[in-house]
């Protein structure tokens, strides 16, 4: 049977965290996965031991890749290896991230093939309110999305993607906002512009555990929580307002939700999924 997902999981020094992860998903779904690990700079002894690509030059060796960088370093190596049209979707993930025990990608795959108008899909993260935005449905199309795990199809990556000159900076994220502050509305403004959508459902849940960042900085080699969170928020306002001219984050959402409400204003038909 073809495997339809591509899985990619970013790694920076926690092998143990990302060869578990690895270890789940591959028992409950091995039928419609291929899983791939990215090393984004690690130490030669923390590497995880199902490493696909190695990102080991010394900036990335410093600094490492982040989300953007590194799902950008993962799609590039697929599309270059000829393996990305093999798959009809793609799920990115960083390593910290906590799955089900069940056929959660296997459920992922039913939900973007009744929904042909889904660009990109996020599970619910337990712990955050969107899922209450749900209410008793299944599926809702959004403007924001708050979980850092994305489920998102082939056919909209190939029309957005950077085609020359491609590189781990710009594949499919803009790699110049390097901590990823506005990155989500930036793929869902995308998506909206290109007559796609963007969806939450409660029917997978997918938990960031945030111990990692918050008791093993300097293990990964990136700075304490809360100067982390400072530099996320003041260097990606500082990417909006060059790339966009936004003078805060709340602009930017004004902006994504009125290409959301235009979308639904060309797909009457779609009006029930708009929240």
């Amino acid at each position: 049977m073809k495997k339809r997902v591509a899985t990619i999981i970013l790694n920076r020094n926690l092998p143990i965290v990302t060869n578990k992860l690895y270890e789940k998903i591959k028992k409950y779904n091995h039928k419609f996965t291929d899983i791939f690990v990215i090393d984004s700079g690690s130490d030669i002894d923390k590497k995880s031991k199902y490493t696909t690509w190695d990102a080991n030059w010394s900036s990335i060796k410093k600094k490492g890749l982040r989300f953007s960088r590194g799902m950008n370093y993962g799609l590039l190596n697929l599309y270059k290896e000829k393996k990305f049209d093999i798959y009809d979707y793609f799920l990115l993930l960083t390593n910290d991230s906590e799955v089900e025990d069940k056929l959660f990608i296997k459920k992922l795959i039913e939900i973007m093939d009744r929904n042909n108008r889904v660009a990109i899909l996020s599970p619910c993260s337990k712990n955050w309110g969107e899922k209450l935005l749900l209410k008793s449905k299944k599926l809702m199309f959004f403007w924001y999305i708050h979980n850092n795990a994305y489920f998102i199809r082939k056919d909209f990556i190939k029309k957005i993607h950077k085609k020359k000159k491609a590189s781990y900076m710009n594949f499919l994220f803009d790699g110049n906002n390097f901590r990823g502050f506005g990155a989500d509305s930036e793929l869902i403004l995308k998506a909206y512009k290109n007559n796609m959508a963007a969806a939450i459902t409660a029917e997978v849940w997918i938990e960031e555990n945030e111990k990692y960042l918050l008791n093993k900085n300097s293990l990964i080699k990136t700075e304490p929580f809360s100067k982390n969170i400072k530099l996320y928020i003041s260097e990606g306002l500082n990417w909006m307002k060059k790339k966009y001219k936004f003078e805060s984050r709340w602009d930017m959402h004004l902006h994504v939700k009125k290409l959301y409400d235009d979308f639904f204003k060309r797909n009457i038909k779609l009006l029930k999924y708009k929240i």
